[in-house]
């Protein structure tokens, strides 16, 4: 009986190390050659097919990251605010359909319910840019200086509530102050007693105090940007343009969840499965409730989770952006795969994510490698110059003998021959074009390699 166990596993065991040995080349080579750093955690059915932490958790000291390195979240957190605010609803202590007066009574909307703040329909201004505007920007904010912002200002509603979607990181402030309203705890307290305890979740915890404390947890991934004038990477903090890192550091529910690629794991398995909450409710919460854009018929948003219908079954997911991280979390239902990506360099995790599915598809993509510019005769950059789509639209210029990607409003970014016909982004990114060619020379049609992924592009001109 055990040899046939053994035999049925084998073609499992051997398909899971094919995976994990792709998964690990791509995401190797990403980090060698694309800058990418971060940890990387992918599972199939709830097992660990591949993981790893590659490069540094503080670029000036050397530190290194591993496992339990513990990341700033930003938006992936809007779904741990929606889970505490369905335990709420689950015992009692308040209704969906609540309108958010009732708890917050000094905001200046009587028409705005807490369903609406979970699904992004309740077209609250975005404090944001209140803040940058009419802020002192020497003070740390938190979220009762949101609400006194909404009460002073009274700034109209983008639209009336219920009837568009609009993401909105005040309304999941707001929901944070409706937990500590109502559960008569902080919500850094009523989360870690209400869900990280009981899952397990040893790593995780709301942080975002370092600029008012100075203190910085044990294992800790701060978040870096890079400084072209520089040539290095630097803290966020000395940046004009990343000044909110400081000024909005006390306000938490929009952001500020704290994890590892392991703990998030043990969380998504909890909304797999429905712990914490109630099936009425966790079915509720996992459901496409509202569209969110009228052109697209597969995207919705549940509460704190965008809901992506397709025909193997629903994705569940969320990106999160702060500055000097981007975190990504998935799982693809159909196939019960999930997806962990937690990035402290500001790697940009949407074609990195495709490719990993593209991998668990079984697709083939081109694997990350180094790239070296050679010289070409610049005649044959004449015959490349014109428009090509795809899904979207590329223009390529010829300027001082050089081929460049053109798009109005933005940089030109050069593009840099690897032989005759293939050339790829000088600005570092995996992205590179290959032109095809006839007997005569003449283009016939064009390629788009973004991350290992190969699309075919139409000239138009």
């Amino acid at each position: 009986m055990v040899k046939f166990l053994l035999i049925l596993l084998l073609p499992y065991c051997l398909h899971a190390q094919d995976y994990a040995d792709k998964l690990k080349q791509f995401v190797q080579g990403q980090h060698d050659y694309f800058r990418f750093n971060g940890n990387v955690l992918v599972a199939k059915n709830g097992k660990v097919v591949y993981k790893d932490a590659l490069g540094y958790a503080d670029f000036n000291t050397g530190r290194l990251l591993d496992d339990n390195t513990v990341f700033e979240l930003a938006s992936v957190t809007k779904q741990f605010t929606a889970m505490a605010i369905m335990i709420l609803k689950d015992r009692g202590a308040l209704q969906l359909d609540d309108k958010v007066q009732k708890y917050l009574p000094s905001i200046p909307y009587d028409n705005i319910t807490i369903r609406q703040l979970l699904s992004h329909t309740s077209g609250l201004p975005e404090y944001e840019a209140q803040f940058e505007k009419n802020w002192d920007q020497n003070k740390i904010a938190f979220n009762k200086d949101v609400i006194t912002m909404l009460q002073q200002r009274k700034d109209s509603l983008l639209f009336k509530p219920g009837s568009k979607w609009q993401y909105s990181n005040t309304g999941y402030a707001m929901l944070a102050s409706i937990i500590e309203k109502v559960s008569g705890m902080t919500y850094n307290d009523f989360l870690a007693k209400e869900v990280f305890k009981p899952l397990g979740m040893t790593h995780t915890y709301v942080y975002n105090t370092r600029r008012s404390t100075g203190k910085i947890p044990p294992n800790y991934a701060l978040g870096f940007l890079y400084s072209d004038s520089l040539k290095r990477y630097i803290l966020p903090d000395s940046l004009p343009r990343a000044r909110m890192v400081y000024y909005l550091d006390g306000i938490v529910g929009d952001g500020t969840v704290n994890s590892t690629t392991g703990d998030l794991l043990v969380w998504d398995r909890a909304l797999a499965s429905g712990k914490l909450i109630s099936p009425a409710s966790i079915n509720e919460m996992l459901s496409p409730i509202t569209q969110v854009s009228p052109r697209d018929t597969t995207g919705f948003y549940g509460y704190g989770l965008f809901i992506l219908t397709k025909p193997n079954g629903k994705v569940i997911t969320h990106t999160g952006g702060w500055p000097g991280y981007t975190t990504f979390l998935e799982r693809r239902t159909g196939k019960d795969e999930t997806v962990i990506i937690l990035s402290n360099n500001e790697t940009t995790t949407g074609q990195f994510r495709a490719g990993i599915e593209s991998i668990l598809d079984g697709e083939n993509i081109l694997m990350p490698y180094k790239h070296t510019a050679v010289v070409i005769d610049p005649a044959l950059l004449d015959k490349y110059e014109g428009k090509y789509n795809a899904f979207l639209t590329l223009t390529f210029i010829k300027k001082d003998n050089k081929l460049y990607r053109y798009r109005e409003g933005t940089p030109d970014i050069e593009l840099k021959p690897e032989s005759n016909t293939k050339f790829f982004y000088g600005d570092g990114t995996d992205r590179q074009i290959e032109f095809e060619t006839d007997t005569s020379g003449k283009v016939t049609r064009a390629w788009f390699i973004n991350t290992g992924q190969r699309g075919e592009m139409k000239r138009l001109e």
